[in-house]
């Protein structure tokens, strides 16, 4: 019997290059910029945070206003709001930048507590009111 199994490299640097339509290493993440439906720019992808018993993503953390990267605020958005977009090259959310200012934020001063599961619901809920309100 022939071995059909396909074999993977296990290089760091290679997994971290490889992507597919469907697949991207996290660290690939952080740095893909963020759009509105109108194509506008809203910031990129600061990082991503993973549930560590599920092993999925939870959230990710724009980072958002400021001027060439100082500055600005850092929004956690459910990473069920991102849809990527192969043309655009990035993720587009069905928010503006009005709604992004309201949302729940921390500077990168702040420490945030993701263990308090009232911040979560506080991101959870707001989206989920934010999405559902016509841009």
């Amino acid at each position: 019997m022939q071995n059909t199994t396909a074999t993977a490299s296990t290089d760091p640097k290679t997994v971290r290059d490889s992507t597919s339509a469907s697949l991207i290493a996290a660290d690939k993440v952080a740095g893909t910029s963020v759009y509105d439906t109108r194509g506008e720019k809203l910031g990129t992808v600061e990082a991503v945070m993973l549930d560590k018993a599920k092993g999925q993503v939870v959230y990710a953390i724009l980072a958002f206003g400021g001027f060439l990267g100082f500055g600005g605020d850092y929004h956690p958005l459910p990473w069920s709001a991102l849809r990527y977009d192969r043309t655009a090259g990035g993720y587009v959310v069905n928010l503006d930048r009005a709604q992004l200012e309201g949302a729940p934020s921390y500077t990168r001063d702040q420490t945030v507590s993701w263990e308090d599961p009232v911040w979560g619901k506080r991101i959870d809920d707001y989206y989920d009111a934010a999405m559902r309100r016509p841009m």
